[in-house]
């Protein structure tokens, strides 16, 4: 930094430095308030002496959030945007007859805590901020109070529906919500109208990026339907209406972007956002198929050259394809026993006028311990006891418990919960696994409904019939896409 080694420089006299930092002034990418207030901050500052002085004067340049770069022989400085990316909250889940409600109250104490302490500008959240279209009153609660308190915080806040999140739902006070500096896209349209710019903190109309807006993309919204297409050929119109969208938005970006150099003089970084599977995302269990037997997953290739883009659907936090501007922040809290030993994350985007400049990933607390144990009848109560440490003070453990045995124990259930009766454990799910040997004689072992989810009991039902597989596997999905409005509906009514 050229003003900054004048600074170390105690030769150099007060009239010349103050020459050279206006002539860095002049030649910079700084706003001219701005300017004048280091200027002011110089002046404050000299007869601290030199060393305090260029200490002082460091420190201001952090708290305006800049970031220096050499270009062409001069100090060119950019205004920073620091976005807070997340996704996948599935407020309102009904977890096996548990509510989640405690854990979300946590997870937005704990949220507006990283926003004042790393001072976001603005909160992403990439889809699912529901967990059913009908969500039950506490989650609508939980949403509200998100909004408001990051509008006292002074943080914008914008959320991208997902596809578990109803479009109506969304749009009920998505209009309204704009006073409290939320913004909401509930669906495609105008492309346009997705190229909506963020501001920075404390501020209502001063933008640090533009974003391309787009939520789960519904197929209906992009593309229509013909009689005799194979599905091949559906996957792959699919794939290019969506990647249509994603460039008429980014094109709608960039005039937003060369609108706002033009009358303010500050070149915006933009960002993409998406709720979708990604070709080289690794998925789970608690992430349901979107574009059932139409798209298995999304070229990232196909994405514009957005320098962020921030990704939402997928439960692990991940980079995409190992590019390191791709990304699924991952959901906050474990939403199945198979993600209870992820590490939960939400991701801090730092951007500025040269593009992304650094994604720092935050740990989340955990909430509520969760486990997933295996083991046959007489390893079971070292593993209850090993697994109940997990305890928090106010929270037991919840448990998926696997007993792997060959015997039909009618009892099973009854055992299990008598092993755990003094522990801190509540066990949520038991099942038997056998042998993979035992398990071929399926007619020498009887099993109870309790080992079987309705899926199984589905599954061998359509196994007696001699239907050709791609018909099974369309009544496979389709019995599926019954069990999850069943949950939807439990889940609204709880």
């Amino acid at each position: 930094m050229v003003l900054a080694q004048a600074l170390r420089d105690e030769g150099m006299s007060q009239a010349a430095l103050y020459r050279l930092f206006q002539a860095e002034h002049a030649r910079s990418d700084l706003d001219e308030p701005r300017l004048e207030a280091l200027a002011e901050t110089m002046d404050l500052i000299w007869g601290g002496g030199w060393a305090k002085g260029h200490a002082l004067f460091e420190q201001e340049l952090s708290q305006e959030r800049l970031d220096s770069e050499q270009d062409g022989g001069r100090l060119a400085y950019h205004r920073r945007m620091r976005l807070l990316h997340t996704s996948d909250w599935h407020l309102g889940q009904h977890f096996m007859g548990r509510s989640r409600q405690a854990e979300h109250q946590a997870l937005i104490d704990w949220l507006l805590t990283q926003v004042q302490a790393h001072a976001v500008d603005a909160v992403l959240i990439a889809g699912d901020i529901f967990d059913t279209g009908a969500p039950p009153s506490y989650a609508r609660e939980l949403y509200n109070q998100l909004i408001v308190r990051l509008h006292d915080a002074g943080t914008a806040l914008l959320i991208l529906a997902g596809n578990h999140d109803s479009v109506s739902v969304l749009d009920e006070s998505r209009e309204l919500l704009t006073y409290l500096g939320a913004q909401v896209v509930s669906s495609t349209g105008d492309e346009a109208r997705h190229a909506v710019t963020l501001p920075r903190r404390g501020t209502a109309r001063e933008p640090g990026c533009i974003v391309c807006a787009l939520p789960f993309i519904r197929p209906r919204d992009v593309q229509q339907s013909q009689a005799g297409q194979s599905a091949q050929d559906k996957q792959q119109a699919l794939q290019v209406a969506i990647a249509s969208t994603y460039q008429r938005v980014y094109a709608a970006a960039l005039q937003t972007q060369n609108e706002i150099q033009a009358s303010q003089g500050e070149l915006l970084p933009i960002i993409a956002t998406g709720h979708l599977t990604t070709v080289g995302a690794s998925s789970n269990e608690s992430v349901r198929e979107i574009y059932v037997g139409a798209l298995e997953a999304f070229p990232t290739n196909a994405f514009p050259p957005a320098c962020y883009i921030a990704l939402g659907h997928i439960h692990k936090p991940q980079l995409v394809g190992g590019l390191d501007h791709i990304r699924y922040s991952g959901s906050p809290i474990a939403l199945g026993f198979d993600e209870a030993r992820q590490t939960k994350q939400v991701l801090l985007v730092d951007l500025n006028a040269g593009g992304l400049q650094a994604v720092t990933a935050l740990p989340v607390p955990v909430f509520q311990p969760m486990a997933s144990i295996a083991g046959s009848l007489a390893q079971m109560p070292a593993l209850l006891e090993s697994a109940s440490a997990q305890a928090q003070a106010d929270r037991p453990v919840w448990l998926e418990v696997t007993v792997q045995e060959d015997d039909y124990l009618s009892d099973l259930t009854a055992r299990v919960q008598a092993m755990a009766e003094s522990l801190p454990v509540e066990i949520l799910r038991i099942k038997r696994q056998r042998s993979q040997a035992a398990a071929q004689l399926s007619g020498e072992a009887r099993e109870s409904l309790d080992e079987l989810t309705p899926l199984d009991v589905f599954a061998r039902r359509l196994a007696q019939e001699s239907l050709e597989p791609p018909l099974q596997s369309a009544l496979t999905e389709r019995y599926r896409q019954v069990l999850n409005a069943l949950d939807d509906e439990r889940g609204a009514a709880a």
